[in-house]
């Protein structure tokens, strides 16, 4: 259940569709994009970057995952490109 967060996550970058991405991350989301040097920590912030980086046509693959799960959380770290 987690790594398919990943696909829904890569589904709505193949959509292009800046909005439809930044829903993606939660209230709380901190993103430390890989192409900016400023982390994005609010829905505006994020959206703003997926503006300019969904002009790439960005698709992800995972190349190694690690699953963390704790009390209300989850985590998946790991390499993608």
């Amino acid at each position: 259940e987690v790594k398919d967060l990943f696909y829904l996550w890569n589904d709505a970058l193949a959509t292009l569709d800046p909005d439809t991405v930044a829903k993606r991350y939660s209230k709380e989301a901190v993103l430390l994009p890989t192409v900016s040097d400023t982390p994005r920590t609010n829905y505006d912030l994020i959206q703003d970057y997926f503006t300019a980086f969904l002009q790439k046509k960005p698709q992800g693959v995972i190349l190694e995952s690690n699953v963390l799960m704790g009390f209300n959380w989850a985590q998946d770290a790991g390499i993608y490109e």
